[in-house]
This record gives structure tokens, sequence and C-alpha cells, in this order.
């Protein structure tokens, strides 16, 4: 019996889509084994992937057109005859913008696929008391003047992540409860888009604890890590948990919140409507009423984060008792909330980011002594507490790495977007 010719169209088109999937699946199975291991040769990342020689080749070939990798220099890993050329990821040709809104600024930051910065800004914001529409606004300008730059070095933006302190519905950009930004169910992703006014980069976005946990695992002090917790402080205080190496979200994704974790239930209000949170002993306003008098300008969260945190810092170096004593009850209190950390999800290392980083030195002793007496496993169960080194950047960083992922999942997307023209 022939078969119809709407059945064989029909098979055809089936065939056809079948291998344009498995295609795309090889292309971004080629493209993250490089991203996440490293230049390889194409012999190599044959053995590594568990694809036949030609296929790899092929697969290089089409990710070479589409800019997002190169040919690098001789590959003498082993070689046995002739050696090959080493594949590498291209820079400067597709990237990820990440948005941080936070308490007291705004900052926008892009990064390649290699994780090297294309573009860095900051501007000191007093988020909490403007309205949410200006806040938006800022945000929209800001991220208008990154892609304006990065079309004039020829980098085209995949996506853009925005971190914001509370609980974020990933799914649909929505803010559901931010209690220090004073926001409540701001839908933002939808909001910066309308803004930016393009359909060809999408927007999203993230727990900021959450995406500075990415970061940390993807290009900080203990990148790699597969058990690894991320304390970040800042007006308020999250915790960022990647498990087997993977970023552990929760069954909504709201995992994170631990600032708000009541330690004293009498203790000071808290911003999320509560009394004794932990925040409210360990939050940037928790350090600058021990350390700072009513006056004090450290306490004008119209001024730059950084500089404040860095006045505060060489107040200690230069001996300040009232500064000296604030750190070293701010490293008790932290150390109270590691112990909660170490207890539960049992991380390799926890890295100290936010503020916390900037006076780890001054921290760490009041922070250890308390972390043991905590932890129930002997010796911490051997955690290892370091600062970040990627300072106030961490969130940014993290959502500029996850919006890469939408190029990661289809490396075919990178041929269908492009840089406008933009006046000089």
């Amino acid at each position: 019996m022939t078969t119809p010719p709407t059945l064989r169209r029909t098979s055809t088109h089936r065939r056809r889509a079948d291998q344009t999937t498995m295609r795309r699946i090889n292309l971004s199975l080629v493209l993250r084994h490089l991203r996440e291991d490293g230049p390889a040769s194409r012999a190599r990342i044959a053995t590594a992937t568990g694809l036949n020689k030609a296929t790899v080749s092929s697969l290089v070939a089409e990710l070479v057109r589409r800019g997002l990798v190169t040919d690098g220099g001789i590959d003498r890993k082993g070689a046995v005859g002739r050696p090959g050329r080493v594949v590498e990821l291209a820079g400067r040709g597709i990237c990820g913008v990440g948005v941080e809104v936070n308490v007291d600024y705004v900052c926008v930051l892009a990064l390649d696929l290699r994780d090297d910065v294309l573009y860095e800004r900051r501007r000191a914001l007093d988020v909490g008391s403007l309205p949410v529409e200006a806040v938006l606004d800022e945000v929209a300008g800001l991220v208008t003047d990154a892609f304006a730059e990065l079309a004039r070095c020829g980098a085209v933006p995949a996506g853009v992540t925005v971190a914001v302190p509370g609980t974020v519905d990933i799914e649909a950009g929505n803010v559901r409860v931010s209690a220090n930004l004073r926001w409540r169910d701001v839908g933002i992703a939808d909001a910066v888009l309308e803004r930016l006014g393009r359909t060809d980069v999408p927007v999203g976005a993230g727990n900021d604890a959450n995406l500075s946990a990415l970061a940390e695992h993807a290009m900080g002090v203990a990148a790699g890590t597969a058990e690894l917790a991320c304390l970040v402080g800042s007006a308020g205080v999250g915790c960022g948990v990647i498990s087997g190496g993977r970023l552990l979200r929760g069954s909504t994704g709201f995992a994170g919140e631990i600032g708000h974790t009541p330690l004293d239930v009498q203790g000071r209000p808290c911003g999320c409507g509560r009394r004794g949170c932990w925040e409210t002993a360990v939050g940037l306003r928790g350090l600058l009423r021990l350390a700072t008098g009513p006056g004090d300008p450290l306490r004008d969260p119209a001024l730059d984060l950084a500089g404040r945190l860095t006045t505060l810092r060489e107040r200690a170096e230069s001996g300040d008792r009232r500064t000296l004593d604030a750190l070293a009850q701010l490293g008790t209190a932290v150390g109270v909330g590691a112990g909660i950390v170490v207890n539960l999800v049992n991380p390799q290392v926890l890295v100290l980011g936010g503020y916390f980083a900037a006076f780890t030195p001054y921290l760490h002793d009041a922070l250890m002594a308390e972390l043991r007496a905590r932890a129930v496993a002997p010796d911490a169960a051997g955690c290892r507490v370091v600062a970040s080194t990627l300072g106030f950047t961490a969130a940014a960083r993290g959502g500029a790495h996850a919006a890469l992922d939408r190029v990661l999942h289809d490396p075919s997307l990178a041929s269908r977007t492009r840089p406008r023209e933009v006046d000089a």
C-alpha cells in the first residue's frame, strides 16, 4: 500500500525536526563542555562527550560560524601523532547582562562566555525611598547605556537577569516580597523589558543571594566547589547554596531567606514586619548602629556604599575602639547564623559576600569561635570560611552568568540577535 503524500511529508518533517533538535542538543553539549572544562582539541571533546570525531568537527565548525568558539593554539596534552588545535570559547561575541537592585545602589555588569567583564557601572541610589516606577526607570536607563556600549564593541546581549533581595518568582520575573526595598508584587522583568523597548533580549529576575552563589561557584574564590554556601551581607542577609554543583532553589524558588530566621522573638523590629530576625543584628544597619552615631555621614544611604565601607575600614585600621568593638560583636552574631547554615546544609566552603567580605579579617576570630561552638559536627564539619573576592559585583555577575544560559541551552540563537546601530 502506498503511503499518502501528506503522511510522507509529515514523516519527513518530523525526522527533520528530530534531527534539528538533536543537533541543537549536541551544540549545547560541546559549548557547555568548553565553558565548564576549558579549551580542548576536537579529539578530546569527542572523548569527553561521547560524540564521534566527525560530528564534533561539524559542531565546532558551526559554533565558529556563530561566533561562539574559536581555534586556539596547538593541543600538546597527551598527543599521539599529529597534534590538533585547541578549541576555546570566543570572547566579546555573545554576552550576558546582570543587574543588581539593592537598598543603596543599582549596578549593571556584562560578561562574555569566558566570564570576562565587558562592561560595569554602579550608581548610588536610595532605592527604599523612591517610588518603584522611578527605580525601574533608573534600571532601564543603566541597561540601555550598557547595551549601547556593548554594541560599540561588537558584543551581542543574550539576555538580562535582575538580582533583587527578597523572594522572587523566577518563572514570572516577579518580586513577591522585598522587605528592605519595600516592594511587593513587582513584575520587574516585564517592567524593565517594556522600558527597554526591545523584543530580542529576554529579561528575567532572581534572588540576589542565589545569583551571588552562582557567581561564586563559577568564578569566585571557591569556584568549582560542589558544596558551597554564600552568605551575603547588605541591608539584609541572604544565603545562596550550591549542592551537588547545582543551585538549591527550593520547591518554589524561595530558598535562601536566612536573614529572616527569628533568633530573638523579643528583638528589634524587622522590615518584614516581624521581630528579632537575624538580619536586624547582622545587616548593614545593625553594624552601623553599633559603629556610628546618629549624625555620622556613614549612615547616609545616598552616599556610595563602597566609599562608606572604606571609611569604616579605615577607622578599624586606625584602632578606633568603637569600630573594633562593633566588628567583634558582629563577628559573634554572624557566627550564630553560620552555625545554622553549617548544621543545615554542611557546605565544604562558606563564602562571606557583600559587606561581610570587606571586614572578614575583623570578623573571623569571633565568627569561628561561635561557629565551632554551635556546629554539631566536630571542628565545624571541616567547613572553611573565606571572604569573597567578587566584592559587590557578585549578584550582577551571577545574573549575567545566568543570562548566558539561553545561548548555552540553544547555541543556534546566537545568529538571531544582532547589535543595533548606535549613534556615536
